[in-house]
């Protein structure tokens, strides 16, 4: 085991191209160090839905030069099956470590095989390369990215020509392609050839944002808006002044791009403390609402004062705001959430007489739903231009929210008034989640096979009505990996992140109530209810 895990990282590293991974290769068998070779060459890391994502260094478990070469490789093969043996592939990327030298070997490789490649100018949100690709007719789309994964992590995320992420059967046939690539010797890399774009990409995204604004509305809300050290601040102070809004202030410390992302633990709005800096600016500033992106400006986080206190607004919370504005304005087509999203959009719909769908988890999956007007997931995503751009987009939705905060503010109202409104109107749905971050993924297969082998029968005393696998799919769902349990009043999906070493659990709540007297006593219900659902589905998983 030991002689051939050597021989297989030397092989690894005479094809490697770049100096720093070789080195620190080098350097791991020269030591014979096996406890650290081993993980890295203890398979190769599997290209999906989500494209590749894992964290940086030498190796094929690793994100690297030599992993993003073969996966270039794979998807211009993929390309070519397709049809488009001269078609354009447009490369976006963010500030990450290696995120340039990534999108440049794509690049390279996209001519190498004959295609036609154009680079995003400099490190820009991925929504700028999901409209880029429509916007070009290009007949696919990367972006390099780990999100808002930690700062050792890397990504890359591959759109085809609709400018929506890939789906299945896509991912598994462009992982045959790449599994097909024998040596990097056999993939040409020609060190020019492709274009790297000016700002008119740019100039025509932020023209396309005003778009989803109403032309005569009020801009008055104020702002504070944090970056999270990511690649947002300068596209989305352009969007804000093109929309005459006042300008944010700036969360300083977290305004410009740093890889390293010193001043959060994981680079997330929703995770604990990463909203502390916005926070302090707020108590300094007293705007109407903080904002913050994720870093590549996907997300959108949304956070308001309440009893003297900022709160973030749970994505729920946010995607239904956004909802009921766009009713308001008398938007047309279709409202689309996935599963795990509260199900109070489809009482928004339904009243509105609109249609409205559930998808798998994933824009991947929203953005593919037929006549598509808007569609928002609880992990901070929302889509409010599916036409401009077919993914979550943090700069949009951002106006958005603001247009909506400067209506109710002229007429002395707030956000939370309109939620208020909403749980009087619908029901109050108020939603929670268990997430288990893992050290060993083996916990995750543990509890989701201790779940189907032993389900519950009952959560918080509530008699579960319907338990699905969803592994076996449903009439309007492809099979996923995960649990759906109905219970009365309530709802829990239960599925393992795809993107992170997690398990999550989603958690729904929906408590009648006939007046806004009534509100706190529904709140209290549902948090009790909540903290007892979550309590009995972590005896059950064992977690």
């Amino acid at each position: 085991m030991h002689d051939d895990l050597i021989t297989r990282a030397k092989a690894w590293l005479e094809e490697d191209p770049d100096p720093e991974t070789r080195a620190e290769l080098a350097k791991l068998i020269d030591a014979a160090d096996v406890t650290e070779l081993a993980p890295r060459f203890s398979g190769t890391l599997q290209f999906g839905t989500a494209g590749l994502r894992g964290e940086l260094g030498a190796g094929p478990m690793r994100m690297n030069r030599t992993v993003v070469i073969r996966a270039a490789a794979g998807l211009a093969a993929y390309l070519k099956t397709q049809g488009h043996t001269d078609g354009l592939v447009v490369i976006g990327y963010d500030a990450r470590h290696k995120s340039e030298d990534f999108a440049r070997d794509t690049a390279a490789v996209m001519t190498g095989a004959g295609l036609r490649a154009a680079v995003l100018p400099r490190p820009l949100p991925t929504p700028v390369l999901a409209y880029a690709i429509r916007h070009l007719g290009a007949a696919a789309g990367v972006e390099v990215t780990a999100s808002h994964n930690p700062p050792r992590d890397n990504g890359y995320k591959v759109y085809l020509g609709d400018g929506s992420q890939i789906v299945p059967p896509a991912d598994a046939d462009i992982a045959a392609e790449i599994d097909a690539v024998r040596s990097l010797n056999d993939v040409p890399r020609p060190d020019s050839g492709w274009e790297i774009l000016d700002d008119s990409v740019l100039d025509a995204y932020l023209a396309r944002t005003d778009e989803v604004l109403a032309a005569d509305s009020p801009r008055t809300a104020r702002t504070v808006y944090t970056a999270m050290h990511g690649v947002g601040k300068d596209v989305l102070l352009a969007a804000f002044e093109r929309a005459g809004f006042p300008a944010p202030a700036l969360v300083a410390e977290q305004a410009d791009p740093d890889p390293d992302f010193p001043t959060v633990a994981f680079p997330n709005p929703e995770e604990p403390g990463a909203m502390d800096l916005a926070f302090a600016k707020a108590r300094e500033t007293d705007p109407d609402l903080v904002i913050a992106n994720d870093p590549d400006a996907d997300r959108c986080a949304v956070a308001v004062k309440e009893n003297d206190e900022w709160r973030m607004l749970r994505g729920d919370e946010v995607g239904s705001l956004l909802a009921a504005h766009l009713v308001d304005r008398g938007a047309r087509g279709t409202f689309a959430e996935s599963i795990v999203s509260s199900s109070l959009l489809g009482r928004i719909a339904e009243k509105a007489g609109l249609p409205y769908e559930e998808t798998l988890t994933g824009f991947k999956w929203i953005a593919r739903v037929d006549g598509l007007r808007y569609g928002y997931e609880e992990a901070l995503g929302y889509c409010v231009d599916p036409e401009g751009v077919r993914d979550k987009d943090g700069i949009t939705a951002a106006l958005l929210i603001t247009e909506l905060a400067s209506a109710l503010k002229e007429e002395g109202r707030t956000l939370l008034d309109l939620l208020d409104d909403l749980a009087v109107e619908h029901g109050l749905h108020a939603t929670d989640q268990l997430s288990v971050r893992v050290e060993d993924l083996s916990v995750i297969a543990d509890a989701m096979r201790r779940l189907r082998e032993q389900p519950p029968t009952e959560l918080a005393g509530l008699a579960i009505t319907r338990a699905e696998d969803l592994t076996r799919g449903t009439e309007t769902l492809p099979p996923t990996d995960g649990l759906r349990y109905t219970l009365e009043g309530a709802r829990v999906i239960v599925r393992p992140s795809g993107t992170e070493p997690k398990l999550k659990c989603y958690l729904e709540v929906v408590v009648p109530v006939a007046t806004h007297a009534g509100l706190p006593a529904a709140r209290a219900e549902a948090a009790d209810l909540l903290a007892t659902i979550k309590r009995d589905l972590s005896t059950a998983a064992g977690i």
